[in-house]
């Protein structure tokens, strides 16, 4: 046999003996699994946890030529974009898996992204067959309704990422009336000028559509103030995640000597307590009387009932399908398709896991760059809590209801508009430039978020 045939045939039998090794790399999970044993089956071939872990290690092979660039930035691109561990611990242990997590690993089946193909090219048995995805993407529907109801859907929308917001929640009326008299109450400040309602206004979007808000003395916090509507469905409050509950929240700025200065809830107490009026109600609901506990329920009790249903996209997903508009719609799409629902999902769309600021670009150097802007300690996010570095620049992920009438975006309150806070958004959180039109269509289905409050539309007095 001539050496040109022998060469030919060898490169046939790599060929046919790597065809064969791959199809069986690539092989979908046994059927005699459960579903939730198959996904870890398929994460684990996938090499999930070589990419999104926190902490993740680069391979040994990363500093060969060629392999240095591509390999190290995905890997440390996959790392502080999505760690996965969490998810997969919950699924071996058959816990709740977060819904942004799920939204996550959804999409990119959906858009059959990952593992990126220079991956699986190394790693044959890695890449996402048909058969695989399918199971995925089974197992994703049945977690969502199983962790995650959707039943005022209509029947098409009942896997969305996003769910309407319910008309209400179970809440005691006494304790909530006195918890709106404390949420508007002046007297919770060191000097009796600010009360809950001066950022957070009911008639202005919950918010006070200021970048930084005024506490005591004039003096200014460090990040914009997210809106009180809705509050009750984020996953923790604050910016960096510090408070766990509402009740936690209210007991946060009376102590902050920027906000309202005191020093201890026995000063906001003294005051209360030469109300004979308002004491006699707070002690028919809390006969144990005034504390830093019970005066944070009322408020927590109150602020349960800021929801905001019935807004146009709610009506929608309900199955009215004259409730959206054309525009609305389309940019509803170009909203999926660019990603958004995956950390804006939920009943609030927003408030359940926390991200990165800059994933696709830095934010912080950009900003710096183009204003002489300086970081400052509520630029930390999450890490101001944690003092892991990974948490830094890491927010929880705001609501976008209601988002028209909460001007200016982002925790620095940076972006007065919200078609630059869309465009920005496009560039440093999914790494694309937004074209005008698709801007305008996806800024025109935000409007549409805008939900009702006491039965009435929602507005901001400050945008009449």
């Amino acid at each position: 046999m001539k050496k040109g045939s022998k060469v030919l045939l060898g490169v046939l039998g790599v060929i046919v003996v790597g065809a064969c090794v791959y199809r069986v790399m690539n092989i979908a999970p046994s059927a005699s699994l459960t579903p939730d044993q198959q996904m870890l089956a398929i994460m684990d071939d996938g090499g999930c946890v070589k990419c999104h872990v926190s902490g993740c290690k680069l391979p040994f092979y990363s500093n060969w030529p060629i392999a240095k660039k591509i390999i190290s930035y995905d890997v440390e691109n996959g790392c502080k974009t999505f760690d996965i561990a969490p998810m997969l611990e919950a699924i071996k242990n058959g816990q709740k898996v977060n819904e942004i997590d799920l939204a996550k690993v959804e999409k990119v089946m959906m858009d059959k992204s990952m593992p990126l193909a220079k991956y699986y090219l190394v790693h044959w048995g890695s890449q996402t067959t048909s058969a695989k995805s399918s199971i995925v993407m089974e197992w994703t529907k049945q977690a969502r309704a199983k962790y995650y109801p959707n039943p005022l859907a209509s029947a098409e929308f009942k896997n969305e990422t996003i769910r309407p917001l319910p008309d209400a929640v179970p809440t005691d009326s006494a304790k909530v009336a006195l918890g709106h008299d404390l949420y508007v109450d002046t007297r919770l400040s060191i000097d009796n000028t600010v009360s809950c309602a001066s950022c957070h206004g009911l008639e202005t979007g919950g918010v006070d559509n200021k970048s930084h808000s005024e506490g005591v003395g004039k003096q200014l916090g460090g990040v914009n103030a997210p809106t009180v509507y809705n509050a009750l469905f984020n996953f923790v409050q604050f910016w960096d995640g510090r408070a766990k509950t509402l009740a936690d929240q209210a007991g946060g700025p009376p102590l902050n000597p920027v906000e309202m200065g005191n020093t201890s809830f026995d000063q906001i107490i003294a005051k209360l307590q030469q109300d004979a009026a308002f004491t006699k109600r707070f002690l028919a609901s809390y006969p144990e009387g005034y504390s830093q506990a019970t005066i944070t329920n009322a408020i927590q009790e109150f602020e349960k009932t800021l929801i905001t249903p019935n807004s146009a996209f709610d009506k929608y997903l309900k199955g009215d399908k004259n409730a959206m508009t054309a525009d609305e719609i389309k940019g509803y799409e170009l909203f999926k398709k660019y990603s958004c629902a995956t950390c804006h999902a939920g009943e609030i769309m927003g408030g359940q896991s926390y991200e990165l600021m800059g994933e696709r670009a830095n934010y912080f150097k950009d900003r710096k760059e183009l204003r002489n802007d300086g970081l400052t300690d509520g630029d930390n996010g999450r890490y101001a809590q944690t003092k892991v570095e990974r948490d830094r620049y890491r927010f929880k992920t705001p609501t976008l209801r209601n988002v028209a009438l909460t001007a200016p975006y982002y925790h620095d309150g940076s972006l007065k508009t919200l078609e630059e806070a869309v465009t920005m958004m496009g560039k440093y959180q999914v790494g694309v430039n937004l074209t005008k039109q698709e801007v305008g269509s996806i800024t025109t289905f935000l409007k549409a978020l805008t939900g009702e409050y006491q039965g009435k539309k929602l507005t901001n007095t400050n945008m009449n």
